[in-house]
């Protein structure tokens, strides 16, 4: 199944589901995630695309957990377009299952810092919103989010099924939102149906697509689905960028790679490694010399 992400709206109510196993895979893969790892990251970047689903085109939108856990800082940028990336600090950890005996997310995470979001607007500065993490399982604090920096009263819900081979069988997520004219026979019943849903990851794991989910979201509802649209992880990281990053450097620490005679940097967002010569660190070099003469 492609990864997708669905919008729907009924009586006093929006909804966005999305299935996200294919793009958990591919960052687990890239980062050589253990469960543990798999289910935060894949948690966060599946939290990132539905944040992302109410932007306009060319926006963006980064979560980032840093709960001081032994995971680290885990972070994901996405896109309107369907579009997201992702990193986590520390992705070999192995922890025991929770009380509940599963993936213990909140365990890797930790509960003692803060959850930001920054949205990317195209106004001259990001907007930040943050809150303390309540337990590090990645949905309970981004729909604290949204309660108390966006005032939005949601249930986010977010799952991640990990394989024993450390593979992802069923990724997805849901947001729903009573609007403000929402009864409270609207919330009686969506809070009913919530009840009833075992957990999102179940669901994609036996085959449920994004309509499905909300169909279980929405029963009882006269619901009208608006948009579909496709999700992919994706990096905009390239040599070229990385040699602009390079440019940065002050001109020992360039004369320093030169002296090496070879450079190898790895995008922390996706993995990617890119190589330089000496050739090519040089030139760099040159590029950068030149651009300090003139004041560039």
């Amino acid at each position: 199944m492609q990864d997708h992400l669905v919008k729907a709206v009924a009586d006093g109510v929006r909804a966005y589901a999305a299935v996200t196993t294919n793009l958990v895979n591919e960052a687990i893969r890239r980062h050589d995630c253990y469960p543990v790892a798999a289910a935060a990251l894949g948690r966060t970047m599946t939290g990132a695309l539905l944040l992302a689903a109410n932007l306009k085109n060319e926006e963006a939108v980064t979560v980032s957990f840093d709960g001081h856990g032994p995971l680290g800082k885990v972070t994901a940028d996405a896109t309107p377009e369907g579009y997201v990336r992702g990193y986590v600090s520390e992705p070999h950890v192995g922890l025991p299952l929770n009380a509940k005996g599963k993936i213990d997310v909140g365990g890797g995470v930790g509960t003692d810092g803060m959850l930001a979001v920054t949205r990317f607007t195209g106004l001259k500065n990001p907007v930040t919103g943050s809150i303390a993490i309540t337990d590090g399982e990645i949905a309970d604090d981004l729909t604290k989010y949204l309660y108390v920096s966006e005032q939005t009263p949601s249930s986010v819900g977010l799952g991640v099924l990990v394989n024993p081979d450390f593979s992802c069988i069923g990724a997805g997520g849901f947001i729903i939102q009573p609007l403000p004219d929402a009864t409270n026979k609207t919330i009686d019943r969506i809070e009913a149906n919530l009840k009833a849903i075992s957990s999102v990851s179940r669901l994609v794991g036996q085959g449920y697509d994004a309509h499905a989910i909300i169909a279980a979201l929405l029963k009882g509802f006269d619901v009208h689905y608006l948009t579909t649209m496709e999700l992919a992880f994706r990096c905009p990281c390239s040599k070229a960028r990385i040699s602009e990053v390079l440019l940065s450097l002050g001109e020992p620490d360039l004369k320093a790679l030169v002296s090496d005679g070879h450079a190898e940097v790895c995008c922390h967002f996706c993995g990617e490694k890119y190589p330089f010569s000496k050739e090519e660190l040089e030139a760099i070099l040159a590029e950068a010399r030149k651009r300090h003469e003139h004041g560039m």
